[in-house]
């Protein structure tokens, strides 16, 4: 008695998936990636001027005159921030000299004196530090990831139809 092993494979289903997929054959990485920077340029200028939270929703530290955060320097940040954008690579961020120390927080200590000197409404004042706190403006919540994510899906969503 011979034994052997049968195997029928039905690829009718595979060519109907061939060609839903073709039009990924000339897939523009580019035009995605603007796409995604884009979003992450808006989300970022969404979250300097409406949010005032880190991307992980801690809200910023209050300054202290009680103005809205980021409210004298904050056009200079907010004019900053750009994207760039290429088939390989999505980027966004903030070019303004100053923006990472709202980004990282920092502590400023006086150079060639014992003391800072600041004048606000008329009055002189010093100090020996300033800290300014970290009010972070770049990076990723959950729901700009699933901002980002609902982007992608539905740019391919229109290549596929």
């Amino acid at each position: 008695m011979d034994a052997g092993i049968s195997l029928t494979v039905d690829a009718r289903a595979l060519d109907e998936a061939l060609v839903r997929l073709r039009p990924l054959e000339h897939f523009d990485a580019a035009s995605l990636m603007e796409e995604i920077a884009a979003l992450g340029e808006s989300q970022t200028r969404r979250r300097i001027t409406d949010e005032k939270t880190a991307p992980d929703g801690t809200p910023w530290a209050p300054n202290r005159e009680g103005t809205p955060i980021l409210h004298q320097s904050g056009q200079h940040l907010l004019a900053s921030v750009a994207f760039t954008a290429d088939g390989e690579e999505a980027t966004w961020g903030a070019a303004w000299e100053f923006a990472h120390i709202h980004q990282d927080g920092a502590t400023i200590l006086p150079k060639n004196a014992k003391a800072l000197i600041f004048e606000s409404g008329g009055k002189k004042w010093g100090a020996k530090r300033v800290t300014i706190p970290a009010r972070p403006f770049i990076g990723l919540s959950a729901d700009n990831r699933e901002e980002i994510e609902d982007l992608v899906s539905d740019h391919f969503g229109r290549l596929l139809r």
